[in-house]
């Protein structure tokens, strides 16, 4: 993988997906990440759980966006010393599994696994559950992610499953698990019970009937109650109505109907709509409805009506008024109707009133599957919510219906089969969640959330209001609840291990899944015949709760680990974790050993498509990852998703262009800064190997201790920029901000590239000396060599490419003494602890120089912008106002870097604000007004008055007594404007920080500085031909010039020659040649490019520049040769040295042509380049 510095194609050749792929290659053939953690593994262990996902699906950008996350992190963690474990896991068990098969297999009911079999049941789950995790290893490992697949954890394995039991027996032990019977979210699609916050992960905006329906009293023949309900299909297992006690209820008499009806006065507006339209007046009133009586809630407790439908009419204690605070008066009618085995409410008022009992007495005539029972004859075998209509025609056949309407609202849908949920009552194991509130939250205070808001509001509330925990769902490919208990469910035995219920039962399995636990039974201790296990398996979110334990199979194996790894010190999921893994992990983690499982949690934000939509493989409204990866690379995708909102748990809408502009921003010119590197190295080892008489080969070898000691200020300036990013990595990934990273980093790396490079681009390619160039590169490879490793956990895949090729530069890379984690001689850069940063290094009066130098070159170049002079043309000179003497060394310091960036030939720095500028006083009105109220107007006059010097005081102390008024800062708005000559001056002020400084540019032009300005549009016209021809620095040509004036007229030595010859010492400098006539131009010579400029000369005239760039090859004098041998061609004898002397030009040369012997001389007759002529 070392290959060298000169392997750097141009960046428009650089392909970042195809590299991404090469070092992934060699990230395989030398084991890279297990090596990484051999070489870690006597550190400090930091722990770091990895929430299992189904491989059922394929990874979407969610993944993508939690796994660059948790690689991040672990890769910070294990390169700031410690030993870090890392093990894909996969959730096995549960609804997804169950409901892929039923689809399969189209199973409608429990019954149809029952007749086909548990265990050919399970054995179709588990054929799937590893249906994409070879989709899923390839994905994580393209993007870079370092994490164990071959020794991963599964929820199905039967180590993990005894954990599981483990857990189960253990919060058994504590009293914290109950059989208990109520009403809660049921999926009819998948069969079973659902917690709360499964409930809550997949809200629609649905439309459903709501009616309006009458209760005939049985004592007031003619008065009926009037109860409105969205779900019709509940109406038939009614057993009460419910009201206020303390709101007013009113008797009316319907007029258009000619009925009496009972209901909340504040709700007439339910029976009658108009009541809420814009143009109602309550005069109106009277022509709908008379109010005959009134009522408190509490009045009307007790009164009896007649049953709505004839089901359970013989109930004893059924069909009456019933009282509960729980009903409002924001909607409905106010008279709620109560199903107690639909409606978590309708349950409890019913029990506290003895309508119902605890335990199975409660009417539930609707099946696993959602349709009813045979207890509803009238709509047997109908699913629920289809029977709505049929119920509603059946009420309105009656003259039971007084309203239907259609009502738009959220309602909640099973997150796996996508169907609407009900509310059931069902008997289910539940954990006493609520008797841990209190440690639960104060475990939660121990903890921290990125973002805090997260852990602080979301999460805090979700525990604040917990309801205890259904785990038990009615289905089969799970791991079965260890529970055996005595048919009256009076003697319970909690196994906690395959040893214990062999035990117990005499039978040895080596598999907890339920065809293999189904038929064990365990003899009674107390005389009630055979214990039998429940039917139940464990929720799923019960197995990836206790993951902490299962997937090392504590407490049977490992428990060391465990103890030094518990809690661990980072997680990280999606947002809708707040109410599922971090809760249930958290609930466990509390229950099991009063700590909270994890001391640091990052929640992610939903990853939506561009338009805000949810992502969807029906739309095609996202670009698939795969293709995103191999356009722009992975390192690209990381950073733009960690350096998005999602981070901070809100929503992103991706965007591929986000993803380009990482590439564009970051990644392209921190490469070119690596190219750029690359080529002044071999440009100084190739003129160190000259200057050593070209014997052998010049090594660069960087020298850190010369670097850090450099006299150059920009030198200094970089490496303090250098130690203050990686003192901000550590301060922000301690923190677990990664989103801050990024913005800092783009920063840098336009600071290195756009100021650093481009200020010393001259020095580093030698034209102050190769002593100057040698320090310089040293600098620039510290900045590389230290960005490489600390943006390792970031951009893992590039670091490793600049870090690959800067390695065999450094002393320790042919150290055999040297550590294999040592800098240089560490084979990948994520073997290497990140570098930490020097304090003697930091230079924060460097820093402020070259921030307050590139505000003044910024405003320097917008003025030129402004006034219409090209960076090509010199200006005379550029004024600088500044408004400290803190500011005026820093900048003399900088003297020649600023007129270099404004191509400019003088320069004055003055602290004389008020022979160039004065100072505007405006007063803060708003603010002011308030503040000094009356006195105001006065104050504002007297602002309009203050000197220069009065206000330059103010800005200096903050504080000003203006009329007897004190003002402080932020009470005036201060500018800066300049007054000297804006005839001559073209000026600005800067902003913010920079607000005292002021930068005035001189605008006239003589012929001198036009001349300047042709010769350097010359010199970068050449430049990018020799860019064209992808010559590198040192590669050495010859450039060929004629000029075509406005007539036509072709000449050899024009204007632009002349201004050329005007600066010659510049051209030079920039070209190692000059432009010599075209006539000059060896035919036979290798042409490597040519070009034409139109230049606009001083004079409104044109001038046509071609230019020919060559190899550099021998040149003739036409008039020598011609002098000395009279007649001779001189393009044969150019052809025939040229063939000649290929490999080098000797002193003499004898040569016979067309009969005539010439000795021709090096010097006088033919010369190395064409140059070399015109200087003889």
């Amino acid at each position: 993988m070392s290959e060298g510095l000169g392997s750097l194609p141009a960046p428009g050749d650089v392909s970042f997906p195809e590299e991404e792929a090469k070092v992934k290659a060699f990230w395989d053939e030398i084991g890279a990440f297990h090596r990484s953690l051999e070489l870690s593994k006597d550190r400090k262990r930091f722990t770091f759980y990895d929430g299992p996902p189904f491989a059922t699906g394929l990874p979407h950008y969610g993944h993508i966006l939690a796994g660059t996350i948790k690689d991040t992190v672990t890769r910070y963690a294990h390169q700031t010393g410690h030993y870090v474990e890392r093990r894909f896991g996969w959730d096995c068990h549960g609804l997804p599994v169950e409901h892929e098969i039923d689809k399969k297999l189209n199973i409608k009911t429990r019954e149809q696994v029952l007749e086909m079999g548990i265990e050919n049941y399970n054995n179709e789950c588990r054929s799937i559950v590893q249906r994409y995790t070879g989709e899923w290893r390839t994905m994580v490992e393209r993007l870079g992610r370092w994490i164990d697949f071959d020794n991963d954890y599964k929820t199905m394995d039967v180590t993990f499953m005894e954990t599981i039991w483990w857990v189960f027996s253990e919060l058994h032990k504590r009293n914290l698990v109950y059989y208990g019977f109520k009403v809660m979210p049921y999926s009819t699609g998948c069969s079973t019970p659902l917690s709360n916050f499964e409930a809550g992960q997949n809200y629609k905006d649905v439309k459903d009937p709501a009616v309006t329906v009458s209760f005939p009293l049985v004592d007031e023949p003619g008065v009926a109650f009037l109860a409105w309900t969205t779900t019709p299909w509940t109406l038939p297992s009614n057993l009460a109505l419910c009201v206020n006690p303390e709101l007013e209820y009113v008797k009316i008499l319907h007029k258009e109907l000619g009925a009496e009806f009972i209901l909340l006065k504040a709700r007439l507006c339910q029976v009658f709509p108009q009541m809420l339209t814009k143009k109602w007046k309550p005069a109106k009133a009277a022509e709908l409805y008379e109010i005959l009586e009134s009522y408190t809630g509490a009045q009307l407790e007790g009164k009896r009506y007649e049953p709505l439908f004839p089901y359970f009419a013989g109930r004893a204690g059924a069909f009456r008024v019933v009282c509960d605070g729980y009903v409002t008066d924001d909607g409905g009618t106010g008279v709620v109707h109560q199903a107690p085995a639909f409606g978590e409410d309708d349950y409890r008022v019913c029990r506290a009133h003895g309508i119902i009992s605890a335990g199975t007495d409660v009417p539930c005539p609707v099946d696993d599957a959602g349709c009813f029972t045979e207890e509803v004859s009238d709509f047997v075998g109908q699913y629920v919510k289809d029977a709505d209509a049929a119920i509603v025609a059946n009420l309105k056949e009656r003259g039971r219906m007084v309203r239907k309407e259609t009502y738009q609202h959220s309602y909640p849908f099973c997150w796996r089969s996508d169907t609407p949920l009900i509310y059931k009552a069902v008997p289910s194991l539940f954990v006493s969640v609520e008797s841990l509130k209190d440690e639960l939250m104060a475990n939660n205070a121990q903890t921290r959330w990125v973002p805090g808001e997260i852990g602080t509001g979301r999460f805090h509330n979700w525990l604040r209001d917990a309801r205890d925990w259904a785990i038990s769902r009615n289905r089969f490919w799970g791991t079965p609840i260890p529970l055996w208990v005595s048919e009256d469910m009076e003697e319970m035995v909690a196994v906690s291990s395959i040893a214990e219920l062999e035990e117990l039962s005499g039978v040895k399995v080596d598999d907890l899944h339920m065809h293999h636990v189904e038929n064990i039974t365990i003899p009674s201790r107390t005389g009630r015949g055979e214990l039998r296990r429940v039917s139940e398996v464990f929720d799923c979110w019960f197995e990836s709760g206790s993951m902490p334990y299962a997937q090392i199979h504590y407490p049977f194996e490992n428990a060391d680990t465990f103890q030094e790894g518990f809690p661990a010190q980072f997680i990280a999921e999606g947002l809708d974790q707040t109410r599922g893994w971090f809760y249930t992990l958290m609930v466990l983690g509390t229950a099991l050993f009063k700590k909270p499982p994890f001391q640091n949690v990052i929640v992610n934000g939903l990853v939506l498509a561009a338009d805000g939509k949810k992502m969807s493989k029906r739309l095609k409204n996202y670009p698939d990852p795969n293709l995103v990866i191999n356009t722009h690379g992975a390192d690209a995708l990381r950073l733009y998703l960690i350096n998005s909102p999602a981070v901070r748990a809100n929503p992103l809408r991706f965007e591929e262009d986000g993803v380009f502009s990482v590439v564009r921003d970051v990644v392209l010119p921190w490469y070119n800064a690596l190219r750029f590197f690359a080529q002044q190295v071999l440009r100084w080892e190739a003129a160190a190997a000259a200057a050593s008489g070209g014997g052998g080969e010049a090594r660069f070898t960087p020298d850190s201790t010369r670097a850090e000691a450099s006299g150059n200020v920009v030198d200094a300036w970089i490496l303090a920029e250098l130690q203050d990013l990686i003192k901000f990595v550590h301060a922000e990934m301690e923190g677990y901000r990664l989103y801050t990273v990024v913005p800092r980093l783009v920063d840098f790396i336009q600071q290195l590239t756009n100021w650093f490079v481009r200020l010393n681009r001259d020095r580093l390619k030698g034209t102050s000396g190769d002593e100057e160039a040698y320090v310089g590169l040293c600098v620039l490879y510290e900045v590389l060599l230290n960005m490489a490793v600390l943006m390792g956990p970031f951009t893992p895949f590039f670091a490793e490419f600049v870090y690959q090729r800067l390695r065999p530069l450094h002393a320790g890379y042919a150290d055999e003494t040297a550590d294999p984690d040592d800098l240089g001689k560490a084979e990948s850069v994520h073997y290497l602890m990140l570098p930490t940063f020097k304090e003697s290094l930091l230079h924060p009066e460097y820093v402020e120089h070259m921030h307050t130098l590139q505000a003044a070159v910024d405003l320097g170049r917008q003025l030129r912008d402004r006034a219409g002079i090209v960076m090509k043309t010199p200006l005379k000179k550029v004024v600088l106002v500044v408004g400290s003497e803190e500011q005026k060394t820093g900048l003399e310091v900088l003297r020649s870097y600023i007129l270099s960036e404004l191509n400019a030939w003088d320069m004055e720095i003055t602290l004389d604000q008020e022979a160039w500028c004065t100072y505007k006083a405006l007063p803060d009105l708003k603010k002011l007004g308030r503040k000094l109220g009356k006195k105001m107007k006065a104050v504002k006059n007297a602002i309009g008055t203050l000197s220069h010097s009065a206000i330059q005081d103010f800005i200096n102390t903050g504080r000003m007594e203006i009329e007897g008024e004190e003002l402080t800062e932020g009470d005036l708005l201060v500018s800066l404007e300049f007054s000297g000559d804006a005839e001559k001056y073209a000026a600005s002020t800067g902003k913010g920080a920079y607000a005292q400084l002021l930068v005035a540019l001189d605008l006239e032009q003589d012929p001198a500085l036009l001349a300047a300005g042709i010769a350097r549009e010359c010199v970068s016209t050449v430049q990018r031909m020799r860019k064209t021809a992808g010559l590198e620095p040192a590669d050495e040509v010859e450039v060929f010039m004629e000029e075509v004036l406005e007539s036509g007229e072709v000449v050899q030595a024009g204007p632009v020659t002349a201004a050329l010859k005007s600066n010659e010492d510049y051209c030079k400098g920039k070209l190692r040649t000059m432009p010599v006539p075209m006539s000059l131009a060896n035919p036979f010579a290798k042409v490597l490019c040519r070009d034409e400029n139109v230049i606009d000369m001083p004079d409104g005239s044109k001038v046509t520049t071609k230019l020919m760039l060559t190899s550099p090859c021998v040149a003739v004098s036409a008039a020598k040769l011609e002098a000395d041998y009279a007649g001779a061609a001189v393009d044969s004898v150019a052809t025939l040295l040229t063939q000649l002397c290929g490999s080098g030009l000797p002193e003499k040369v004898n040569v016979t042509l067309d009969g005539v012997a010439m000795e021709l001389s090096r010097g006088v007759h033919f010369f190395p380049t064409a140059n070399d002529s015109l200087s003889a």
